[in-house]
């Protein structure tokens, strides 16, 4: 990979993404020396402006990340860093040097995941969610059953939009059902997650 080091003094901006939750962990900097070691060990290697050397990251707190892969910018001088983990990134105890916390985030659906713990935990809010909340786990099982049915005997036809609202239908109900047992997305997406490295 060609990078240019010879733009900024030695160094480009190295950007470190969580490669699973693509979350923006940290920004750091590296040069030559830091790039050539965090390839080789596989452990994120920056060079410290204010310590003047390689400083590999969790080299003191055990915080480390491990390199997933690192690609350049369409000027060859910003790296995209996306590593694991281990532990917060953040030299203050954050997830993030945002203080974000890095968790799988879906897009939409985890709005959607906070309305519906919204409807769960304000059970007074007349909302279809909290009616379905109150009527317990057997009415929300039964729902998400009557949407796959659905959802079935829209696929075997030919019009697209009623398969795609059945299917908004049971996606939204199985969010719900996941709620009533405890559980959300991220807990499905770490079994998808194992089952796909074996």
């Amino acid at each position: 990979m060609e990078i240019d080091f010879d733009k900024e003094n030695g160094l480009v901006p190295a950007i470190i993404q969580d490669a699973d939750t693509k979350t923006v962990l940290m920004l750091g900097y590296m040069n030559e020396e830091a790039y050539k070691k965090t390839v080789e060990t596989k452990k994120v290697t920056f060079y410290s402006r204010s310590k003047q050397r390689l400083w590999t990251k969790g080299e003191e707190s055990g915080n480390f990340l491990d390199l997933e892969d690192i690609k350049a910018d369409c000027d060859k001088d910003t790296l995209l860093v996306r590593a694991r983990p281990h532990g917060p990134t953040c030299h203050t105890g954050t997830d993030t040097c945002w203080k974000e916390e890095n968790k799988p985030h879906f897009g939409f659906l985890s709005i959607l995941e906070g309305v519906i713990a919204d409807r769960k935990e304000n059970a007074g809010s007349g909302s279809y969610v909290s009616s379905l909340f109150a009527k317990g786990i057997n009415k929300v099982a039964q729902k998400v059953g009557e949407e796959a049915v659905e959802v079935v005997i829209e696929a075997k036809d030919d019009n697209e939009d009623l398969f795609l609202n059945e299917s908004a239908d049971l996606l939204f109900h199985y969010l719900i059902l996941l709620q009533a047992k405890g559980y959300t997305l991220a807990d499905v997406e770490k079994i998808l997650r194992e089952r796909h490295k074996k």
